[in-house]
């Protein structure tokens, strides 16, 4: 800490309450409320739930709120609260093909069982600003349309059933919990999955983008993206049977890859999968192209050396807390070393001098 500074710890306690007189600004503009947040930011939320691991709206507001709207700041608050909670069980796999769908597209079929369901997206606007938004008395919007309860099957279970599609095996394994054990290399596609779907977006963005431009092997279509409630599912031994203890919204993606085949196996598609908290879908989308891209050792291809092939450099990297963490650490004095750095150069900078008089 910065305690050698002049005013030692009182300037650090005045620097927090500066920070927090900065975070409130104008006190003549009404304090945004932590409902305010969750109902009108809910993409930032649904960010710092997945990024956090917590699904909970009201904490991820109020860590929006804290850190001045600053996402990385706020998911490591949510982690750091996540820590002081006792894990006392595991729910049931959810299954999304039961979801509850919001917005379900599919870039491989243009007719699917349940159509296609837009949904809420950005995907079709003009990107122009909506000076109308100015207005404090915003236009009422229309009733919220109720959503399709029926369930839509997944579209790749119809390339399953003429055996175009590489069928996934369930290990029956007990799951990864990655924040309670630490990863080691090579680890599982369950351990990865779980390190992506907690991974920064915008790190994973860069790293799937640099996989359509050629730097691996990863041709992908999108077979569906589907964004919509699931039931959080808990087995009770006392009762002897599952309750649903919970409804969240989940953002899950499939691509489809082709394989030439192996030795063992044969010219069939392959999958990329994503799965993430909240409406979070260019991360889901991010996710699969770079699941898809670490498979290929599992899938017998050939290794290109593409970044994201490479799956200590993906996941060591991917986490935006530990990179913080690292990052900012350099910004705490480091007096001791620099010194011992600036003895060196001297004494290196005097050896020269004397060597260009000889």
């Amino acid at each position: 800490m910065y305690v050698a500074v002049k005013g030692g710890e009182v300037a650090i306690d005045n620097a927090h309450s500066w920070m927090s007189e900065i975070r409130r600004g104008d006190t003549s503009i009404p304090n945004i409320s932590l409902d305010q947040i969750s109902e009108q930011l809910t993409l930032g939320v649904d960010r710092v739930m997945s990024e956090g691991s917590l699904y909970d709206k009201d904490l991820a507001a109020l860590a929006i709120k804290q850190s001045r709207g600053d996402l990385i700041e706020a998911i490591f608050l949510l982690r750091a609260y996540r820590t002081t909670l006792t894990r006392f069980s595991y729910s049931k796999p959810v299954n999304t093909a039961n979801m509850t769908c919001l917005r379900r597209i599919s870039a491989t079929f243009k007719d699917i069982p349940g159509g296609q369901k837009l949904g809420p997206t950005f995907d079709y606007t003009h990107r122009l600003l909506d000076f109308k938004l100015l207005a404090e008395n915003e236009a009422p919007i229309s009733p919220k349309k109720k959503y399709n309860e029926n369930k839509m099957p997944h579209v790749l279970s119809f390339l399953n059933q003429e055996d175009l599609m590489q069928n996934e095996k369930d290990n029956n394994l007990d799951p990864i919990d990655i924040t309670r054990e630490p990863i080691s290399y090579p680890t599982s596609r369950s351990a990865r999955l779980q390190a992506l779907s907690r991974g920064d977006e915008g790190f994973l963005l860069g790293l799937a983008y640099s996989t359509q431009r050629g730097y691996a092997r990863n041709h992908a279509f999108v077979g569906e993206l589907r964004i919509g409630i699931v039931d959080i599912e808990l087995y009770i031994p006392e009762l002897g049977f599952e309750i649903n203890v919970a409804e969240i919204i989940l953002t899950e993606c499939e691509t489809v890859n082709q394989f030439q085949g192996s030795k063992i196996e044969p010219p069939q598609f392959t999958r990329g999968y994503g799965l993430v908290f909240g409406q979070t879908e260019r991360k889901a989308l991010a996710m699969a192209l770079i699941d898809r891209a670490l498979r290929w050792k599992e899938l017998g291809e050939d290794y290109s050396g593409a970044p994201a092939q490479d799956e200590e450099f993906v996941i060591s990297h991917c986490d935006n807390i530990q990179a913080t963490g690292f990052l900012e650490h350099i910004k705490l004095p480091h007096y001791v070393d620099f010194q011992s750095e600036l003895e060196l150069i001297r004494k290196i900078r005097a050896d020269a001098k004397v060597n260009m008089k000889r």
